[in-house]
């Protein structure tokens, strides 16, 4: 079923936009918050005491010597059941918390990858008509020249060829643009793109703390988070298997009615089962290994965000450094370089090969450039997952 238009729609999308449209809704978001709500009906459940047993018991069907027995029977948990109980539902609690701030770290960062992605797209389109007008006017100015007589025809099919495949450049360029749109039009909660273009700024470097302060953010982690409170959970769940050693009482409270004797008595009782065999130590064992397993997990984990965080880290220092060095001396090198071969060209001083030399080294300057981009706000994505920003 497709989503209602919102009244956004058919608008220019800033990252501010998105980001609150992708949250309030997100299946997934709304999804954690149900299991917290969940979890939190589960914890109200420990904490109930167990309802007490109404029996009754008939002797005799005659009714002048009938006896009948009336009894309430209270369950007494023992132990610290009760208490072991609520603790681990709480710490559940604190789990489903903790996968909800990771979901919205995860939406967060899918959604800044996604903005980035349709604005880096949209540069290619600019890249790719550019280039299609730059292999259109050297084709015209070629087949002039052969024309003239000044070139040899073969020049001419080379222009062409290299016009056709700035055709199929340009084609693929918006495929790819508009793949990026549908992938963030599906995170914002619709089945296509309703809006015309997103606005920001494709040629800021995303700004990031060096690896040794994200070092030093990674306990904030969601996913460490997470991992915190499923050990403390499962630490709870050890002391509940072990609570359940211990034998619960019933406590039985209720009167008699002797028919053949004409009187009532009170009827006091408890009952207690001998744990003679089962004393629930298989169950300790079980619950006791997957709390040490839950601490593996739990180091596990921070050893392989470290290791994500800094490949993220250095992928974005070295991009950094490269859009610098393309921004300062690759693309304005290959900028005059072509514009001095085209006037070359056209003065008769150079050969079409130069020109189309030329023009490659600009295109694919221009190109590496958005590459680099793209990598370098896929890495801060990464960096925002992991820290949680």
């Amino acid at each position: 079923m497709l989503s209602p238009v919102p009244l956004w729609a058919q608008t220019i999308l800033t990252l501010e936009l998105v980001l609150e449209q992708a949250t309030s809704r997100s299946p997934a978001i709304a999804a954690a918050a149900k299991e917290v709500e969940a979890a939190g009906g589960a914890a109200r459940q420990a904490g109930v005491w167990r309802n007490p047993e109404l029996s009754t018991t008939v002797e005799d069907t005659r009714r002048e010597s009938r006896t009948t027995t009336v009894t309430v029977d209270i369950p007494l948990e023992l132990g610290g059941k009760r208490a072991a109980r609520v603790t681990a539902a709480e710490r559940a609690v604190s789990v489903a918390s903790a996968e909800l701030s990771n979901v919205r770290a995860e939406v967060r960062s899918s959604v800044i990858n996604a903005f980035f992605g349709v604005l880096v797209a949209q540069e290619r389109i600019k890249l790719a008509e550019s280039s299609n007008d730059i292999a259109a006017r050297a084709a015209d100015a070629v087949a002039k020249r052969v024309a003239a007589g000044k070139v040899s025809p073969v020049e001419e099919t080379r222009a062409r060829v290299d016009f056709a495949n700035a055709q199929l450049e340009l084609a693929e360029a918006r495929s790819e643009l508009q793949t990026a749109r549908f992938g963030l039009a599906t995170l914002m909660g619709d089945s296509a793109p309703t809006f015309d273009t997103v606005q920001g700024d494709a040629r800021t470097l995303p700004a990031r703390p060096g690896f040794s302060e994200l070092a030093s953010q990674l306990e904030s982690s969601p996913l460490l988070l997470i991992g915190r409170m499923e050990a403390e959970r499962r630490a709870a769940l050890v002391s509940v298997e072990k609570s359940k050693a211990t034998p619960d009482v019933t406590l039985s409270l209720g009167g008699k009615r002797d028919a053949s004797m004409g009187r009532n008595q009170a009827v006091v009782g408890f009952s207690i089962p001998l744990p003679l065999f089962d004393r629930n130590q298989g169950s300790i064992l079980e619950a006791s290994r997957r709390a040490e397993k839950a601490k593996d997990e739990l180091q596990l984990a921070r050893l392989r965000l470290l290791g994500e965080l800094q490949d993220a880290s250095n992928r974005l220092t070295v991009a950094g450094t490269s859009l610098q060095t393309l921004q300062g001396t690759v693309l304005p090198s290959a900028q005059e370089a072509y514009e001095a071969a085209s006037k070359g060209f056209d003065a008769g001083k150079f050969g079409f090969l130069e020109v189309i030399d030329a023009q490659r080294t600009l295109l694919q300057a221009r190109s590496r450039y958005l590459n680099t981009l793209a990598t370098a706000y896929q890495a801060a994505a990464a960096i925002d997952r992991i820290t949680g920003r």
